[in-house]
């Protein structure tokens, strides 16, 4: 008998597992980093806002609309289940390899790089700075290696069964949400100043960039594409700092009352985070000048604001926010991950053995070969950089997915669904333009990562025929 025939994935996650995967999933070092973009790129402290509310909102849509679909399929996969199922093993499969390509790991490589920088505050040596490995154009520094570390302990921890991973998600998002809420909480009753927050609201919807020139701060007026290339680069870092909230569906096999409980979660963890996310950038917005917002040294925006609040000792005690944030954060991700590669395996679309089960009931092989992909990932880029790339095929997957509720409602009627999609047909459909709308915008303003990203998928036409062309050798 075949050794994975024996073994089944075993449901032991209830709904406060699955809403603390949801939530810690989403929240990793983003809060504190991509404000200072945000602001560089939009101006007023409205639109700062603004870039916030609107990724929370459409995060929500889409969350409230995976209710749906979570209910029909509750299944190891997710995802790539509602795909296949709505369309074809196809489009499933460009949205498997995209995230064993780019987005599951990518997100992965960047979380654990941003673990690595705030490491770096406890343990200087860590630093991107300190170089350990100069080939000219190709560099390794103690950060990556630290970021690569992380990787791999996360990945020990999760082969060794589900338990262990959700007493770490747990406890580490319990951690994250109390500090994020003493954050704010301290930062609006000790940091907050009337005349800066007066000032930062003077005018809040002007259209205008923020640039550094000779040391001094110059305001460029936005109008007709500009505009919307700028709100496209602010929602590229305020989407990814809410994204993630998907990796619940992968592990549906392991939630206890999946068609329930999913969808609940859902709900629970990306509305947690929405408003823990817009509250925290109000408090920015009470706390520091706008142009310190927008020029915080090294985009640390978190870090000014809590040595504003608690002085000196601020940095010390935001780096440590941020490395429970993204080891968390990454916990919750590789855990998720490799469920998506054991179903494709049942597909025969992927390597046979990460279809197998090991003696704790966890994909061990696809929880490996994911931690490889994602540890040299941690080589060759930096964290905006990694954090475009992603975004975009992110946008392009969720458009499909969410379509898939229009298509499955016509091609299986009579499939019970235990929630229905909020506002269907009209909040569906709204996420849908939105997110179509952004993926243009970075496709004309962001080239240089988008284009890299659709790369990744297309390469997966080619890879799926090959797929194919084995399944039916093996047949």
């Amino acid at each position: 008998m075949d050794i994975n025939q024996t073994k089944s994935f075993k449901p032991t996650l209830g709904l406060l597992d699955a809403t603390m995967i949801v939530a810690g999933s989403m929240i990793g070092s983003g809060i504190f980093i991509v404000t200072a973009e945000i602001a560089r790129s939009v101006g007023g402290a409205g639109w700062v806002t603004a870039m916030w509310v609107l990724a929370g909102v459409v995060t929500l849509i889409a969350a409230l609309s995976y209710g749906e679909l979570s209910g029909m399929f509750p299944k190891a996969g997710g995802q790539y289940v509602y795909l296949r199922e709505a369309y074809n093993p196809f489009i499933a499969f460009l949205f498997g390899w995209t995230q064993f390509g780019v987005i599951q790991t990518g997100t992965i490589a960047a979380v654990a790089v941003a673990f690595a920088k705030f490491t770096a505050y406890l343990i200087p040596s860590f630093s991107e700075k300190n170089i350990l490995l100069d080939l000219g154009s190709f560099q390794i520094s103690s950060a990556q290696i630290v970021a690569i570390i992380s990787i791999i302990l996360l990945t020990y921890i999760n082969t060794r069964g589900v338990k262990h991973g959700k007493v770490i998600q747990t406890v580490f998002t319990m951690a994250k949400l109390l500090s994020l809420f003493g954050l704010i909480i301290f930062g609006l009753l000790m940091g907050a100043n009337r005349e800066i927050w007066e000032a930062n609201w003077q005018d809040p919807w002007n259209h205008f960039s923020l640039e550094m020139v000779n040391g001094a701060v110059v305001t460029k007026a936005l109008s007709g594409l500009a505009f919307f290339g700028a709100v496209a680069v602010s929602m590229k870092g305020s989407l990814f700092s809410s994204d993630a909230w998907n990796n619940v569906t992968f592990i549906a096999a392991e939630i206890k009352n999946p068609a329930k409980n999913i969808g609940r979660s859902l709900f629970l963890g990306t509305l947690i985070v929405t408003i823990i996310y817009v509250s925290c950038n109000l408090m920015y917005l009470a706390v520091l000048p706008l142009h310190d917002i927008a020029f915080a040294a090294n985009d640390r925006v978190g870090v000014a604001a809590a040595e504003k609040i608690f002085g000196n000792i601020g940095s010390f005690i935001i780096a440590v926010m941020i490395m429970i944030s993204t080891f968390g954060c990454n916990n919750g991700l590789i855990l998720s991950g490799a469920r998506i590669y054991y179903t494709m395996a049942e597909d025969k679309l992927f390597f046979k053995r990460a279809g197998e089960l090991n003696k704790n009931s966890v994909p061990a092989y696809g929880l490996w070969i994911q931690c490889a992909w994602a540890s040299l990932l941690c080589l060759t880029g930096r964290y905006n950089d990694l954090l475009a790339l992603v975004i975009f095929g992110v946008l392009i997957f969720y458009v499909l997915t969410i379509l898939g509720i229009f298509i499955l409602r016509s091609k299986r009627p009579d499939i019970e669904r235990p929630y229905k999609a909020i506002g269907y047909p009209v909040l569906p459909l709204v996420y849908v333009l939105v997110a179509l709308s952004l993926a243009a915008l970075l496709l004309i303003f962001e080239t240089s990562y988008t284009l890299p990203g659709l790369g990744i998928i297309l390469l997966g036409i080619p890879l799926y025929f090959i797929a194919m062309r084995n399944k039916g050798k093996a047949a």
